[in-house]
């Protein structure tokens, strides 16, 4: 599907790159930690190609998203340190980058919702053990080390039916959903900052994809 929303982007884009402009609205750096260096947009996917990966992934991938990989690219300069590029590998079609490989049980997964989110978290909590509740010190640090594997198989669960398309530094990146209520809205990973994982904008006004994309080539257009 081409709209015009994308129409003259990709120029847009590159020319961001020659003025090294690119990363500044972030203060990012690119893949090989070289702050202010260009980082180059992918080439687009053709119809065929997107169409292989809905397949082998089961998804439908969100308008705006799929109108960006026609007609921009397949990844590269964008919000953070970048967006992850969508490529032909030897297994298949996969995101770069070990955050942005979605599990292949999970991407067509439904996405969690906010609600449901919150009570999962909560039973997660409630389920944390207390050292007063052991009779040693190493049964304790054992439940505990449970409790924590327990957490990082609930963060699994929150990232079903999302792909990780940018790394925003300090461990956030930001989360494109796929599937269930939430697709087409962008998301945050917070956890390293006790943020949560979270959606971005409000509950009655969800940021897209391209107002996300846009909305950095707009601010990095505005800083030359």
């Amino acid at each position: 599907m081409r709209t015009t929303r994308w129409s003259q982007v990709r120029e847009r884009v590159q020319a961001l790159a020659s003025t090294g402009r690119e990363h500044d609205a972030f203060e990012a750096r690119n893949r090989y930690g070289a702050k202010g260096h260009s980082l180059p947009l992918a080439a687009p996917l053709s119809e065929a190609e997107i169409a292989e990966v809905e397949t082998q992934w089961g998804v439908s991938l969100p308008d705006d998203y799929r109108g960006f990989l026609l007609e921009v690219g397949a990844g590269g300069a964008g919000p953070g340190y970048g967006l992850n590029v969508l490529s032909r590998t030897a297994t298949g079609w996969a995101w770069d980058g070990d955050e942005g490989r979605p599990r292949r049980d999970g991407l067509s997964a439904p996405f969690v919702t906010a609600r449901e989110r919150v009570r999962l978290l909560a039973e997660h909590e409630d389920q944390k053990p207390e050292r007063a509740d052991f009779a040693t010190r190493e049964a304790f640090d054992a439940a505990y080390n449970e409790w924590r594997d327990a957490d990082d198989r609930l963060f699994d669960r929150f990232a079903d039916g999302a792909v990780c398309l940018s790394h925003e530094g300090c461990g956030h990146f930001h989360w494109l959903v796929v599937t269930g209520p939430e697709r087409g809205s962008m998301w945050v990973d917070g956890f390293p900052a006790e943020g949560g994982f979270r959606p971005l904008g409000t509950s009655g006004e969800r940021v897209g994809f391209a107002d996300w994309y846009l909305g950095w080539v707009a601010t990095s257009e505005a800083l030359q």
